[in-house]
């Protein structure tokens, strides 16, 4: 059975699998350009997408484990920054990004811990949050001044971006994240995400849907009497 992350193996995966599925969202236009045109063309056309939902099979690969640990799940998107993730069937672990605070539900244990995304309030961890915003850059400038893109490669009709946080608090806790669509149809592949530790995680999408409707409660989760809230960043 698939335990529930905890904060430093978990919420930071979730989140930040969050942060790279929406960066890779991407449109569809009719020919097979270069990477430079590629990426120009991914970046003019991110406002043709409002919402967007896929299932998931996540891959986290652990030096301590001989077997990578897998699961399934299924994300939603609304632009320009919500999304929720629910990790597992029925979801053990569930990540909702709002307007200022990203929720991480953990229904079994009926916990929530809130981290507001303020930078006012997100202390030290602020860099890390402010990554969420980047799902959608408007420009190439944007995008170049919160990542280095380290290389772009096509393998077997599938193109792939390495990208590096350009902040050094972020880029302590994820020096490199790895985006790959399908030049045929450019839909998102997958995306896979290094942590300093060496561990990585990878998440493979399959149904996606572009623009589906959304309803506005997925984005606002219900929570019992009984759930305890913390807050993590207060001190």
């Amino acid at each position: 059975m698939i335990q529930p992350y905890q904060l430093k193996s978990g919420f930071a995966h979730v989140l930040l699998a969050g942060l790279l599925t929406l960066s890779g969202i991407l449109p569809t236009f009719a020919q097979t350009p270069d990477a430079n045109s590629l990426l120009s063309a991914w970046i003019n056309n991110q406002t043709n997408m409002q919402t967007w939902s896929a299932d998931f099979v996540q891959t986290r690969s652990l030096k301590t484990l001989t077997t990578p640990l897998t699961a399934t799940g299924h994300v939603w998107f609304a632009a320009p920054n919500r999304f929720r993730w629910e990790l597992g069937k029925p979801a053990q672990t569930i990540a909702v990004r709002g307007p200022d605070q990203l929720l991480v539900i953990y229904p079994r244990l009926k916990r929530v811990e809130r981290y507001p995304l303020k930078a006012s309030d997100a202390g030290p961890w602020k860099d890390t949050l402010a990554l969420l915003d980047a799902g959608f850059p408007r420009s190439r400038a944007e995008l170049e001044s919160r990542f280095n893109i380290l290389s772009q490669t096509t393998t077997d009709g599938i193109h792939e971006m390495a990208l590096q946080p350009k902040a050094e608090a972020a880029r302590k806790f994820m020096p490199q994240i790895k985006i790959a669509f399908d030049i045929k149809d450019y839909a998102l592949h997958s995306t896979e995400l290094k942590f300093t530790d060496g561990s990585t995680m990878k998440n493979v999408f399959s149904n996606p849907q572009m623009n589906p409707k959304v309803d506005e409660s997925i984005f606002r989760p219900t929570l019992e009497k009984d759930y305890k809230i913390t807050e993590p960043l207060k001190k």
